[in-house]
């Protein structure tokens, strides 16, 4: 199985239990670099996927809270190279897929190619880029493919339905449907609108379909359940962890789960 084959195995098992997939988030070395793999163990046992934020300097799609988490971490020197390196480090490592979330640059300055050949090495599954514009991500689409590597696509309420259409075919992994414009970590209430708009993306799409931006808490998981495959958890886990919250329990009481 390919690597980018797992994150979609994950996200169907989780849906044999009757479960939605539960795509947790947190940005690598907050809210403290020494804890990151702890961290990670912590979220993994909840999570079905782990979406690992690189810090940048301007995260444009997120809100206040992954902002802030960002600059602490950049304050503690956390890069990219880092990641890569914590990760491969990790022993034993994750059997919970891991993705990176990242902006653009950071990737271009690594350079594609060994990027891919890192996050490999990483056991990294993927990437999600959400300031690559979809018609200008062939090259690292290509370099990750050579790996058996996932990028994962973004849709939003008005990506157009043609575009949505070619969108959906080039998404490995799952494909990450926006709930609303703007950034994250807003409390989306989950319409009318918002679920025929998944449902809508759902008929295009071949692989898994997870919602993200501003779910909290378990009344949105249930309003989406049925529209789609998982949902992304960020900014309410990104305070969690701040907070010294236990992320296992949290997320299995989102799931509904006792204890």
């Amino acid at each position: 199985m390919n690597a980018h084959e797992r994150i979609g195995a994950a996200i169907r098992a989780a849906n044999a239990r009757g479960e939605p997939a539960l795509v947790a988030y947190l940005t690598a070395g907050f809210p403290s670099r020494e804890r990151f793999q702890s961290d990670l163990r912590r979220v993994a046992a909840g999570a079905d996927v782990i979406e690992i934020g690189v810090p940048f300097t301007d995260p444009m799609a997120d809100g206040v809270t992954i902002q802030r988490s960002s600059r602490v971490a950049l304050e503690q020197g956390v890069s990219l190279r880092w990641i890569l390196q914590e990760l491969e480090s990790m022993t034993p490592r994750l059997e919970t897929p891991l993705l990176l979330m990242s902006y653009l640059n950071p990737l271009l300055a690594f350079g594609l190619e060994a990027l891919a050949a890192a996050a490999e090495r990483a056991s990294v599954a993927g990437l999600i880029v959400p300031d690559l514009p979809f018609d200008e991500g062939d090259a690292l689409h290509a370099a990750l493919a050579s790996r058996g590597l996932a990028l994962v696509q973004m849709v939003t309420p008005v990506t157009p339905e043609d575009r949505l259409e070619r969108i959906c075919a080039r998404s490995q992994g799952f494909l990450y449907a926006v709930t609303a414009t703007g950034t994250t970590g807003r409390n989306v209430t989950v319409p009318a609108e918002v679920t025929a708009y998944l449902d809508r993306v759902r008929r295009h799409a071949r692989i898994p379909v997870c919602a993200g931006f501003g779910i909290r808490g378990r009344e949105q998981l249930e309003r989406l359940r049925g529209h789609v495959e998982g949902v992304v958890i960020g900014s309410a886990l990104v305070e969690l962890l701040e907070q010294g919250g236990d992320p296992a329990a949290w997320l299995g009481a989102l799931r509904g789960r006792a204890g």
